[in-house]
């Protein structure tokens, strides 16, 4: 018989209610000491021994009988193979599924821009892609191809002339959807490496891996203590917790529908957090009622329920006023406004890594096909950061360019300011572009 679900119940009309979110929401993605210490040891072997100490890494780790280096290289036509191997449905979602994202990120690519101002000053900003970026991809079973669309596209859409990809294979076991995803999103480069040795070889090069300027992809542990350590020496897209989906419905959707939702990242893994919010204390009991009668239906029925038990809530609030406050407060990776008018509220949405509109909108559509990016930021962080997008594989460079008026103009005011700081050197360089 399969034991009842425990969700816990909270009132954000109750005195201790901040307490008891502040509890549900609270996480640490930090590593132990022993994690830290494996991890920087791993870096340092792989600066100091290069190729020698990737095979040596993924023998012990992945279970390979590799050799060398070229036995971790998957030539481009490897992954045009892949393509062949899908099933046609398959390649047919990849390819409409990248289409979409493609078009997407089309939208946000920016262009370099100058003025002129009357003295014939010019100032603007130059916009150019990173010469070569990094791509991370979890591997074995648990692999998703559509982080190799989100990651890959963004990057060929602003012009990054080469990406680099590393996704382990454990055991020798090739996810065929993975490649055929790595081949349609234009991926250049493949190494079947991983782990905090795969992060520390895209930071700092080796004979066969070349250094990228940015990492991005999700991993374990070992991975994201990596991304932290290399950090300044490449650029890296986030230190993501886990999934999270906040649900803020009127309590006319169907239950079942948020149910599924919630489940929806529940599954990801035991620490995914899966929070509902209504005003309708009834619908929330309907809700909890559709989890227990749909949990034993789910293959992964044992991760969501410990997901939902250890992290997850069901929240009565007074109205939609104060749904929304409590929204803000939580700053969701995944906000869905299952209402009537979600349009009247959205205004209202200050922190939130992606919207999701209306009963029908459910959030799997943007973890897979919808078109923006679904690498988000959690655990609050989308009070001050944005999903991953072209802008993160673009730098902007300042244009100054000054006519001789406008040298002798603003070499004045930069001489005051230079000797209130008593920075003579700064003073005197500007002060032999003044004309008298």
């Amino acid at each position: 018989m399969t034991a009842p679900i425990a969700i816990r119940r909270l009132n954000a009309a109750d005195a201790d209610f901040s307490r008891h979110l502040d509890h549900l929401l609270s996480w640490e993605s930090v590593s132990d000491d022993a994690v830290n210490q494996r991890v920087l040891e791993i870096i340092q072997a792989v600066r100091s021994r290069g190729d020698e100490a990737l095979v040596e890494y993924t023998q012990r780790f992945d279970g390979l009988e590799a050799s060398s280096m070229a036995d971790l290289i998957l030539p481009r036509e490897r992954l045009e193979q892949a393509l062949t191997r899908i099933t046609p449905a398959q390649c047919e979602a990849l390819e409409n599924a990248a289409q979409r994202v493609r078009s997407y990120h089309e939208k946000q690519k920016q262009d370099s821009w100058t003025y002129t101002e009357p003295d014939g000053t010019v100032l603007g900003q130059q916009v150019t892609p990173l010469d070569r970026a990094g791509l991370y991809v979890p591997g074995g079973k648990a692999s998703y191809p559509s982080s190799v669309l989100m990651n890959a596209i963004p990057a060929k859409v602003a012009g990054v002339a080469e990406v680099v990809m590393v996704v382990p294979t454990p055991r020798g076991e090739v996810n065929e959807l993975v490649l055929a995803a790595a081949a349609i999103a234009g991926v250049d480069r493949v190494f079947t490496i991983g782990g905090a040795q795969a992060v520390a070889a895209l930071a700092y090069g080796t004979e066969s891996v070349p250094q990228v300027d940015k990492i991005v992809g999700p991993g374990n542990i070992y991975v994201a203590t990596a991304k932290r350590h290399v950090f300044g020496q490449v650029g890296i897209d986030m230190i993501a917790g886990p999934s999270e989906i906040l649900v803020v419905c009127d309590g006319q959707t169907d239950p079942d529908w948020i149910a599924m939702d919630l489940f929806s990242q529940a599954e990801h893994d035991e620490d995914a957090q899966s929070i509902l919010v209504s005003p309708d204390g009834v619908f929330l009991d309907r809700v909890a009622e559709s989890i227990a009668r749909l949990l034993p239906t789910m293959d992964r029925s044992e991760i969501i329920r410990t997901s939902i038990e250890g992290r997850g809530a069901l929240i009565q609030v007074a109205d939609m006023q104060q749904a929304m406050a409590v929204a803000n407060r939580i700053a969701p990776e995944h906000l869905e406004l299952s209402v009537a008018d979600p349009q009247q509220w959205l205004p209202q949405i200050r922190h939130a890594g992606a919207i999701f509109m209306g009963r029908y909108t459910a959030e799997a559509l943007g973890d897979y096909c919808a078109g923006p990016n679904h690498v988000l930021p959690t655990s609050g962080t989308a009070r001050f950061s944005s999903p991953l997008g072209v802008y993160d594989f673009q730098k902007r460079s300042s244009i100054i360019f000054c006519s001789a008026t406008g040298a002798s103009k603003l070499g004045k005011t930069a001489s005051v300011l230079a000797r209130g700081e008593s920075l003579t050197a700064h003073a005197r360089s500007a002060e032999y572009r003044i004309k008298d």
